[in-house]
């Protein structure tokens, strides 16, 4: 596994326990909420998750990118399902969201080029 994929799950893991642990219940409702969102229901959960990379992107939000582009990843969508996706989401939020279309390709590249 690459460095920045790497780096990026321990440092998600760990904040997230910390915030998870701080027993906040709104905070732990959202991430409950979040959780049951992304699991599949009328729409299949790689459907979800690409719905999620968009609205991510066009949020401008590069750790979310991330986490769907590795929860793409996980669940089979080709580069090519990806590229068009990122596609959308730049013609959606406009050339303010290329910047993080280049972070998001690169981040792509990684989860491909990772062994295993």
């Amino acid at each position: 596994m690459s460095n920045q994929i790497e780096e990026f799950n321990a440092y998600r893991s760990k904040m997230n326990e910390k915030l998870l642990a701080d027993n906040n219940k709104i905070v732990k409702r959202i991430f409950n909420l979040d959780t049951n969102a992304f699991a599949a229901g009328a729409l299949d959960v790689k459907t979800k998750e690409l719905l999620g990379l968009v609205a991510s992107t066009v949020l401008r939000c590069d750790d979310c990118v991330k986490y769907h582009l590795e929860s793409s990843h996980k669940e089979g969508v080709s580069k090519e399902e990806i590229m068009e996706t990122l596609g959308i989401a730049t013609l959606v939020g406009g050339t303010i969201v290329i910047p993080h279309l280049r972070r998001a390709y690169e981040y792509w590249e990684e989860l491909e080029n990772q062994q295993g």
